[in-house]
Parts: structure tokens; sequence; C-alpha cells
């Protein structure tokens, strides 16, 4: 992926420094990560499985590996891991922002239920925190800033789903607080490849560096 090069002097040039960087690990639930719960079970139902292939393809075969990866990488080298789901708090989930509520609802994903839970090969170690969402990013219904604060924390390495909405807009809100934020490329998913590419694309004019997995454990 190639950004314009007019751009490449205005871009930060992010240092992971591994006592002041998190893995942040965006939304990987089986809400709508887990082809048989959620938003899978939905098009399976609904017979519209086969315009979910690329999504969940990618999830099972690249995220699901890479972040794993990364978990294993900062959990032992860097200031550890943080988890961000989404879904309602409240039964109706009037406490859920209108643009993804009605998602939230038709996923079944509640605190509580199985589809909210984080899929299974990437589940958080007890002590590490999990903190829900109910806006698509995860600064403004959160408590997000004020733990990265208290940790010390610059530096944001975001991984997850999806790319172009959660992803995205937490990232933006990161660095709009003045953190460092990396973008893994291949940590990261949605529902097409162009749709993937073009919001690295996007993130990375100005937002964040765009590195891949391999880079990022390299780094470190």
């Amino acid at each position: 992926m190639k950004q314009p090069k007019f751009i490449d002097s205005f871009s930060q040039n992010i240092e992971i420094v591994p006592e002041k960087a998190v893995l942040l690990v965006i939304d990987m639930q089986n809400a709508t990560g887990n082809r048989n719960l959620g938003l899978g079970k939905l098009l399976q139902d609904s017979g519209k499985a086969d315009t979910a292939t690329y999504r969940f393809d990618r999830i099972e075969n690249v995220l699901v590996p890479n972040i794993t990866k990364l978990l294993n990488t900062f959990r032992s080298k860097c200031n550890g891991v943080i988890y961000v789901t989404y879904g309602a708090e409240t039964s109706d989930a009037r406490d859920v922002v209108p643009t993804i509520r009605t998602i939230v609802q038709k996923t079944n994903n509640f605190v509580g239920n199985r589809e909210h839970e984080i899929v299974d090969q990437l589940r958080p170690l007890t002590d590490e925190l999990v903190l829900n969402k109910t806006t698509q990013g995860a600064f403004r219904s959160t408590r997000l800033d004020s733990a990265l604060r208290a940790m010390n924390v610059d530096t944001l390495v975001c991984v997850g789903v999806s790319t172009n909405n959660c992803v995205a807009m937490t990232a933006m809100e990161a660095s709009d607080l003045q953190y460092k934020v990396v973008i893994v490329s291949d940590a990261t998913g949605t529902d097409s490849h162009e749709m993937q590419e073009s919001s690295l694309t996007m993130l990375g004019r100005l937002w964040a560096k765009i590195m891949s997995t391999d880079e990022v454990i390299k780094t470190v």
C-alpha cells in the first residue's frame, strides 16, 4: 500500500517504546467475529452467508493467528493488552447509539450473552482490562483514556474489526487525544479487500502509522 509522497513529510514518525505501548484489541467478539454466532448466524439463517465469506475467512485465517502472535509479544515485552468490546448493557439496547443499535439488537450483542464474548481463541487473561463501549469509538463511552494515562501509555497498537468503523473511529479519537497510533494491517479486517485497503490508506494519512504484524514484533 503506497501513500502519495507529499503526505509523508507531514506524518508522524512513530517509534514503539515497549514500556509505553499497549495492544488494543477492538471488538473481536462472537457478535460479528464468529461465522456461527451473531452476524454469521443471522446471515446463514437468511441464506446470505456467502456475502460475509471474505470477512470471516480473514478473521479466522489472518486476524486470529496474527493477533495471537501480538498478544504473546505485548504480554511479555510491552505494557500489556487492553480489550475493547461493544454491546448493550440494557435489555432493549437504549444505551447504545443509534448508528449501531440495530446491529447490536439483530446480533444479540448484549453483555452476558455468548455473542458479546470475545472469540475463544483470543480470550483475555484474568488481570487484563476489558472495556465495553456503546459507541463506535472506544474513548467516548469507556474509561480507556484514564486507564491509559494511569498506565503511562502514549502509544496504541490497534487490531481487530472493523477497520473502517470501530477501529478507525478509535484510532482517530486517540490521535486527537495526542496518543501515537499504529494500525496493524494484517491484524485488522472488514467486509472486503477494497474496503480494507481504502481504510488503511485513509488512516495512514496523518492519523496513524500502518505496520504489519511482523514489523511490530520486530520493532518491540
